[in-house]
């Protein structure tokens, strides 16, 4: 079968699924394949795919039917410019978490020194390696409860070259000794009520780890128990930085009352998306 074949077949395969972007994940689909990138796709129409190829293709295009997420069936993602290894261990990094990464780096540069920075619930660690990549100086940890997702996250610091990362197995900030030591703490924690599941695309449903997606019966739990955390591991006049939900604005600034400067940061839809506060 020849090459614009076998994609268009697998953009038909697709869309009778309803899988989003059709095309674009048949081509990715394609390009992970054949080790090529895409304007190979479009110069080569007419290459024949070898029956290896051709199975292979079907294969990763049947898991991708199904609504398992193509990060997962290639397993990359891009964050920040960087590229992250990602499995089903670890929630995969999304465009409007960089909106975390923007307010961490605004607060960095008004510092007069460099800061101390934990990220909470590290996940494939993309939050604290590109903060850690964009600040060389700063001192930068990531905390993480899943053992599998930690790995994840090892992978990753070997990758980019960012063994300075210092990477801890904990609930949140238990256990941590460093009470009062930070500057910055930065998290985008689960805050998916699991009273509503249909909040959340499918293939994050059936696919994503749950502890990553799902906090509780109400989605605040991870807040209820971060945020008097963060109290008690930052110095006086550092920054809590916490991704939230869609509808959960005004519930996570009540559960902030008493620290002052509380700001929001919406994303490119103009979804409340970043939430600061400094103690």
């Amino acid at each position: 079968m020849q090459l614009k074949q076998a994609l268009q077949r697998a953009i038909e395969d697709l869309t009778s699924h309803d899988v989003g972007s059709p095309r674009l994940n048949a081509e990715t689909l394609l390009m992970f394949t054949l080790g090529c990138d895409r304007a190979y796709l479009y110069a080569h129409p007419e290459r024949k795919l070898t029956a290896e190829e051709d199975e292979r293709y079907s294969q990763i295009v049947s898991e991708r039917a199904s609504g398992k997420p193509s990060q997962y069936i290639i397993g990359h993602q891009e964050f920040w410019g960087l590229d992250f290894l990602v499995s089903p261990a670890v929630l995969i990094p999304r465009p409007e978490t960089e909106h975390l990464i923007e307010v961490a780096l605004e607060l960095a540069a008004a510092r007069k020194s460099s800061p101390r920075i934990v990220d909470v619930g590290t996940g494939s660690g993309c939050i604290a390696l590109t903060l850690a990549h964009e600040l060389p100086q700063a001192e930068v940890h990531g905390t993480e409860i899943s053992n599998e997702a930690l790995d994840i996250a090892r992978i990753n610091r070997e990758r980019l070259d960012l063994g300075r990362v210092k990477l801890h197995r904990c609930d949140l900030l238990e256990g941590l000794d460093a009470e009062g030591q930070f500057d910055l703490i930065i998290s985008n924690p689960p805050y998916v009520s699991e009273a509503e599941p249909e909040k959340v695309q499918r293939q994050v449903r059936d696919f994503e780890p749950r502890v990553a997606v799902f906090a509780g019966p109400t989605g605040l739990e991870i807040y209820r128990r971060l945020i008097p955390q963060a109290w008690d591991f930052l110095r006086t006049g550092g920054w809590l930085l916490m991704e939230i939900g869609f509808s959960i604005e005004a519930q996570v600034r009540e559960l902030l009352k008493g620290w002052s400067e509380i700001s929001t940061r919406n994303d490119l839809q103009g979804i409340p998306r970043v939430v600061a506060a400094k103690k």
